[in-house]
């Protein structure tokens, strides 16, 4: 055995083995939530859970993460299983399956790069309030032992580290709960209410759809926003482990490995899935940090579900509600409420933008695109500040030399712009462009008005310093030195 081998796997076994059984437990009402909002039996995500879990212990990316049937995922199959049908919905998971492949080989976890802090810290919070919000339904029209039993095991999770952490205190609440529910007699609801849980391993099966270009056409519009969400949410959540575990990931072969892990999952019965933060940070607070972890929770997912189905069906709700609540309150980023009046009013503003937008959704992806694309235009407007133009005059007053530093682009070439004096008496104006750069047309555009705002009142221009780049794409696009510019530069 490799020490790799042995670090990646068995550097933690019993910690892992009892992180990994507080997953499954949770895992259980959760995949059958997911089954329920996408129109399908509870034993599609239940066995999704179980696949996605097994492969993506071998092949994933990020010791320790979760992967498994998702809210995320299933928000966007409803359609397709009310139009079409379980089997479409395997082939579409295959689909998604491949396609995350494709994605992976295209190095598109790199992409995260662009991907701020500030809405990192966004995706988190919005996930943790999603996931308590998630809890509510179980607490509505229910007795007053439902809340007893709730702040019971917050305080079982929160008290016994304080005095052991040799069993994670999150699997002490759901045993100590069950005991109690089972041995009192209590009517309170349990997992047994969520759903039928299965009782065979699943099997192996081709979904019965016809291989021609039709179905390719209904599954693929399905699968292609599949393979991206399911992907951010993972490389998301990546992230967060990262940051919990002190460690980095390798988000290439986390594509890869999710993408195999749907096509085991769709060929198995199972709907399309991925990370999940949530079940993610119960691990690593349980103590998990190896493969083992996730083996061990999708292992122990079926074993609970096919060996000890029954005892497993008189689990309290409210135990399992403790756990997410503790979730909740871990995921949540509670100094970026602490220090806002220390942040940057963009950060901030990016960061409120992400969570509103994906609350509001409950669409992962919508709330990081926003937080992005906000990013960037936050980041496009400060670049565009460090545009600064100085000049100087030659001493017989018939020469002025501007001087120009900073990143010329379709947000700062207004600035550039109004820098110069057209009116000014000169015979030569010269443009030095050695400490600047043109980036895209609106930039060409800008030195074709200056140029030719000069050649108006009788100054010759003269660029200097053009670095190849900028000269190159001032070569292509400019039309100030055409006999035409003056009619043309309105229409540029």
């Amino acid at each position: 055995m490799t020490s790799s081998i042995r670090k990646a796997w068995f550097s933690n076994i019993s910690a892992d083995l009892l992180a990994g059984a507080v997953v499954a437990l949770a895992l259980i009402p959760e995949a059958i939530a997911f089954s329920i909002i996408a129109g399908v039996d509870p034993q599609v995500g239940l066995y999704a859970s179980f696949t996605m879990a097994l492969t993506i212990a071998f092949l994933g990316g990020r010791p320790g993460m979760i992967s498994a049937a998702t809210g995320a995922m299933a928000l966007l199959m409803v359609s397709l299983v009310r139009d079409h049908g379980l089997d479409y919905l395997l082939a579409t998971t295959i689909v998604t399956g491949i396609l995350q492949i494709t994605w992976g080989f295209l190095k598109l976890g790199r992409q995260m790069r662009f991907i701020s802090k500030a809405v990192m810290v966004g995706f988190v919070n919005a996930l943790a309030i999603l996931i308590f919000d998630a809890q509510l339904p179980q607490l509505e029209e229910v007795s007053w032992v439902v809340y007893g039993m709730v702040l019971g095991g917050l305080a079982i999770i929160y008290i016994l580290p304080r005095f052991t952490k040799v069993v994670p205190s999150p699997l002490v609440a759901i045993v100590s709960l069950t005991a109690i529910a089972i041995f009192s007699g209590v009517d309170v609801p349990t997992v047994g209410d969520m759903g039928t849980l299965p009782t065979t391993f699943p099997t192996f099966g081709v979904p019965q759809v016809p291989l021609n270009l039709e179905t390719l056409k209904i599954v693929f519009p399905y699968a292609l926003p599949l393979s991206m969400v399911g992907l951010l949410e993972s490389f998301l959540t990546a992230s967060v482990v990262d940051e919990l575990t002190d460690t980095m990931s390798d988000k290439d072969k986390e594509a890869k490995g999710q993408g195999i892990a749907n096509i085991v999952t769709g060929f198995f019965g199972g709907m399309a899935g991925c990370a999940m933060i949530g079940q993610s940070v119960i691990n690593i607070k349980s103590g998990g940090r190896t493969r083992l972890s996730t083996l061990s929770a999708g292992v122990l997912l079926l074993f609970f579900m096919l060996v000890m189905g029954d005892w497993v069906k008189q689990i309290p709700m409210a135990a399992l509600v403790a756990v997410m609540i503790m979730v909740s309150i871990g995921t949540f980023n509670w100094s970026s409420i602490s220090n806002v009046h220390r942040l940057p009013r963009s950060e901030t503003a990016t960061m409120l933008t992400t969570v509103v937008v994906t609350v509001a959704t409950h669409n992962l992806a919508w709330g990081v695109l926003s937080g992005v694309a906000l990013s960037a235009i936050f980041f496009s407007e400060q670049i565009a500040r460090l545009v600064f133009i100085d000049s100087v005059l030659s001493p017989d007053g018939k020469e002025r030399i501007y001087s120009v530093a900073g990143q010329i682009f379709f947000v700062s070439v207004e600035r550039f712009i109004q820098a110069f004096d057209f009116k000014e008496e000169l015979d030569l104006a010269a443009i030095d462009l050695s400490n600047a750069h043109l980036w895209d047309r609106s930039a060409v555009a800008a030195v074709d008005k200056v140029v030719i705002g000069f050649r108006r009142n009788g100054v010759q221009v003269k660029l200097i310093g053009l670095n190849e780049a900028s000269a190159t794409v001032l070569e292509r696009h400019a039309i100030h030195n055409k006999p035409e510019a003056f009619q043309d530069l309105s229409g540029h």
